[in-house]
């Protein structure tokens, strides 16, 4: 299924390591103490789980980290009378809306003098007539503790399924090192000065393809449609090698297959590119044991979640250590997310894990991580943990060889989806399991 987009903007190839394939060039270098699992700061106390809120759109976020081959990142300069446009699309509509923000990861109190939002044209503008003000506890400006996050007071404005919504925020003053999602596939943009209220994007000269601060997007809904299910994983989830800016990840394409049968259902994406189950990385977030809490539970009315993760824990291994993970590790891990998620009313979809062989990464294919990678596969399929299965490493297998990627598939580094691809992936999906 393929709707309207916004200019598509191809993916310029400095990804050729992508996000779980990016990882090579790090994990070379990288030793074994990087794969201890690391503490992540303590969650905020916001509550998000009020009556009439659900989630219509949602990021996953490190700690500020370098620029990554060629994309341009300020997390670690973060901002100083500055204003940033973040343009995000919502998955389901809703009468009022509110945003979510997060310094969970600064060092210092975030002081934001101010946040605009409306309905996003081309680029950096944003439609006329669409602009509103955010306030915070009824204050147009707000403090943030650092390790706290937030959500903005509610704004009366019909959101619809798929709108395109702008954001901005004006930091007046320095904001230090910034919480950021590193590899967004959209276009943020900066400007110097209080730009809040531009409606043109003439300012906004500076763009990057992250998201700083900004963690959510909730709409109000009516009782009996306060629902959404999160896709949780690595690149795969976060959509890399899908065209940046045309929201072609698989969770948007899922949005779009949900938003067609008009059941109201917020699709949100927790996919973070070189993430893995049990160990924490520099540059590739908090391992998923220990960011799935926030990520997933913490969403408004969560009901189900997809878990799509586990290649990476493979390959770095293999590349630190010399031999991968064990299967009974990784299932271990699986194991403890899927008994969270049961613990908290959620139901759980596994996803098996998709074929590499061919792939221009190492790491990424070897007889031993083979090994493993058909083993887990087998657990997620034929253990019955899940509430429900989608067998990825069937869909997308070659049919001359199970081994590799489906060509029509492959974007051409033999381990991540191209845009067809990611079609593929969330039209594999059942959508009565959600």
């Amino acid at each position: 299924m393929r709707w309207s987009r916004i200019r598509r903007i191809t993916l310029r190839r400095w990804w050729a390591p992508s996000p779980v394939g990016m990882l090579w060039p790090v994990v070379a270098a990288t030793t074994v103490a990087l794969m201890v699992v690391a503490v992540v700061p303590a969650a905020a106390d916001t509550e998000r789980s009020d009556g009439r809120w659900t989630g219509a759109w949602a990021t996953s976020i490190i700690t500020a980290s370098p620029p990554l081959f060629g994309l341009a990142n300020w997390s670690l300069e973060g901002f100083a009378n500055q204003s940033v446009r973040q343009v995000v699309r919502t998955t389901r509509g809703g009468s009022a809306v509110r945003i979510r923000l997060s310094n969970l990861y600064g060092a210092t109190p975030l002081r934001l003098a101010g946040a605009t939002l409306g309905v996003a044209g081309d680029g950096a503008s944003v439609r006329s007539g669409t602009m509103r003000t955010l306030t915070f506890g009824h204050s147009p400006s707000t403090v943030l503790p650092a390790g706290r996050e937030t959500a903005s007071d509610a704004v009366r404005m019909p959101i619809f399924p798929l709108d395109r919504l702008s954001v901005t925020l004006f930091f007046a003053e320095p904001t230090g090192p910034a919480t950021f999602h590193p590899i967004a596939f959209a276009t943020s943009y900066r400007a110097a000065g209080d730009h809040r209220l531009d409606q043109n994007a003439e300012a906004f000269g500076e763009t990057s393809v992250s998201w700083y601060y900004l963690t959510g997007v909730d709409v109000a809904v009516q009782e009996h449609e306060r629902e959404a299910v999160v896709a949780f994983g690595d690149s795969m989830t976060d959509g890399a090698m899908s065209t940046t800016d045309a929201n072609n990840r698989y969770p948007d394409e899922l949005a779009e297959r949900v938003v067609a049968t008009g059941r109201p259902i917020g699709v949100l994406n927790a996919g973070l590119s070189g993430n893995q189950v049990l160990a924490s990385l520099p540059g590739y977030g908090a391992s998923g044991l220990d960011r799935f809490r926030r990520d997933v539970l913490k969403q408004p009315q969560v009901r189900t979640v997809i878990i799509l993760e586990g290649i990476n824990d493979i390959a770095i291994s293999e590349a630190t250590r010399g031999e991968p993970v064990t299967a009974a590790q990784l299932i271990d891990g699986y194991q403890t997310l899927i008994q969270a998620a049961h613990q908290n009313g959620v139901r759980v979809i596994g996803a098996t894990i998709m074929p590499t062989k061919g792939t221009i990464f190492p790491a990424y294919y070897t007889e031993r991580g083979e090994a493993v990678r058909d083993a887990v596969n087998s657990w997620i399929r034929t253990s019955g943990a899940y509430d429900a299965v989608v067998d990825l490493d069937r869909v997308f297998a070659d049919p001359t060889d199970p081994d590799r990627m489906r060509p029509e598939y492959n974007s051409g580094d033999g381990v991540h989806p191209n845009d067809t691809g990611m079609n593929a992936i969330a039209e594999a999906i059942d959508l009565k399991t959600l």
